[in-house]
């Protein structure tokens, strides 16, 4: 059954010894998601990788309260970041980030 592929695979996650490591990093992640702030942060480098002060003036915030989030985003490992000359230029940390916000709006939308 193809449609049930999700939840073998789960199954065989929960299976494993470091089970509660693995419960433990999925929970900061939902934690890391749960601030509006830095879901419309995501949402903006979704379309567009952009320094702190291009993400500031989109929300319309300051420097200092976008680089905040962002540490938050990095140390969660769901942006990244690069250096091109003195701009640092930040981005969606992989695909399982957008995965994460498709299934999300999903959900939402089927409620």
């Amino acid at each position: 059954m193809k449609g049930r592929r999700w939840q073998d695979d789960l199954r065989a996650r929960l299976e494993r010894e470091d089970v509660d490591s693995l419960i433990e990093d999925m929970a900061e992640t939902f934690r890391v998601l749960g601030e509006p702030t830095r879901v419309r942060i995501l949402m903006a480098l979704v379309k567009e990788e952009m320094c702190v002060s291009h993400l500031a003036e989109k929300l319309g915030m300051s420097d200092s309260a976008i680089s905040h989030q962002l540490r938050i985003l990095r140390n969660g490992r769901l942006v990244r970041f690069r250096k091109e000359g003195k701009n640092v230029l930040y981005s969606i940390g992989d695909d399982h980030v957008g995965t994460i916000f498709k299934e999300g709006f999903e959900h939402v939308e089927a409620l």
